[in-house]
């Protein structure tokens, strides 16, 4: 058996946490620069606030049915997210971490030693909260998919209570008829339209569909989410995750640029967050992608990029940051109000099976890196950068609704009067 266990609207969730006085009440979450909604409570979905919305368009609505609307807090939810999967994790021998709000359990081993799976299952759900105050619904079945099920029924079943068992036939084929195809774990967009022009609209019929036809008309990946729904397993978590081949740091700026050194700093934070994910999982890059744009809504359009292409790979964010220091004039004119900028890093190699060279030698401060990577993870993002970042970035992410980092900062620590 395994397990499935999610958080409820984590993001609007973890905004309350430290907020007892906003339970119950309708609370969103916006994306980057205050723009869109990415995340909305119950309460907000039932004042008719919809996820995915420009904020300016239904701003007035908000204030009408005091919704509470806050910027995108990622240090505080990153740290409860932690939090919460080391609870999770004691509740069985095998974790798989599968997003910032989600984690998979495996119970294969000590299955006949749980005696009921429900009220194990209402038993994570108790500790997480008292432990985190964070509400998570979980679903248990014989596969990875129909855990998946299991979990979309347990959030929008009322009679499940926040805990579905799938350990049965009848149990399994009562969430299927329930549940639609587009909400199946693997099926996309694009799939489910397909499916829904061969007539098949819910998870059940899905489920009833022959694997074989599956793969023929569809791919081997559907007709394993057949299998998958029939509970037969026949997927699995990645023990270790391949290494990514390219890494991109992009983002709209919460203030447009409209100078040179501007620019310049923008990019190389760009560069140190891209530089300290390649060394992280022990790579080195050979190319180095630039871009630099404005709006498409703007009077002219414009963008600009630039490929860098390194003699011997690098990881190390000076060497990176020099180099783009010299194409910049090329990326910036005068006039353009830039709006997104961003950096790839391209040409991933292993740091491990680096190919030395015999007349071009290594520029890299490894010791240099490591110590700044070291710092930074212990102490908190930039707490030591590259002076080329610039000391107080006007163009950095605008977040007028920031509620405090209240377990990462030492400034926003909860501060209890007896």
């Amino acid at each position: 058996m395994f397990a499935l266990v999610d958080a409820n609207s984590f993001y609007a969730s973890a905004e309350v946490v430290f907020r007892p006085d906003w339970r119950g009440r309708a609370v969103i979450v916006l994306s980057n620069n205050d723009g869109c909604i990415v995340a909305a409570n119950r309460e907000a979905k039932a004042a008719g606030i919809a996820k995915f919305k420009p904020f300016f368009e239904v701003r007035e609505q908000c204030q009408a049915n005091g919704v509470i609307a806050c910027s995108s807090n990622y240090e505080l939810y990153g740290d409860l997210s932690a939090r919460m999967m080391q609870i999770i994790g004691r509740f069985a021998p095998e974790q798989h971490i599968y997003s910032i709000d989600e984690c998979f359990l495996n119970f294969q081993r000590i299955f006949p030693a749980i005696t009921d799976l429900r009220q194990h299952g209402q038993l994570i759900r108790r500790t997480v909260w008292k432990e985190a105050k964070l509400p998570v619904c979980v679903g248990m079945a014989p596969t990875l998919t129909l855990a998946k099920a299991a979990n979309h029924a347990a959030k929008q079943l009322p009679d499940y209570h926040g805990v579905c068992v799938l350990d049965d036939q009848m149990a399994i084929h009562a969430v299927l008829q329930q549940m639609d195809v587009a909400d199946v774990w693997g099926i996309g967009r694009q799939i489910s339209k397909k499916l829904q022009l061969m007539d098949i609209h819910t998870a059940a019929q899905l489920a009833a569909m022959p694997p074989k036809l599956a793969r023929k008309q569809l791919s081997i990946e559907i007709e394993r989410t057949v299998l998958e729904l029939n509970g037969i397993p026949c997927k699995n978590w990645d023990q270790a995750r391949a290494d990514k081949q390219q890494i991109y740091s992009t983002r709209s700026v919460g203030e447009r640029i409209t100078s040179l050194p501007l620019l310049q700093q923008a990019l190389a934070k760009h560069i140190a967050i891209a530089a300290a994910k390649l060394r992280k999982q022990g790579s080195l890059a050979g190319v180095l992608f630039v871009f630099a744009h404005n709006s498409p809504f703007d009077d002219h359009p414009a963008g600009f990029r630039q490929t860098i292409t390194f003699p011997v790979p690098t990881a190390d964010s000076c060497v990176m940051a020099a180099a783009v220091s010299r194409i910049v004039p090329q990326l910036f004119k005068t006039g353009v109000r830039y709006y997104k900028i961003g950096v790839g890093l391209l040409d991933l190699t292993p740091a491990a099976n680096r190919q030395l060279d015999l007349f071009d030698a290594s520029i890299d401060n490894n010791k240099l890196m490591q110590t700044m990577d070291t710092i930074n993870c212990q102490y908190g993002t930039d707490t030591i950068f590259i002076a080329a970042q610039g000391i107080t970035p006007r163009w950095a992410m605008r977040r007028k609704l920031l509620t405090p980092q209240y377990t990462t900062r030492w400034q926003d620590i909860p501060k209890i009067r007896c």
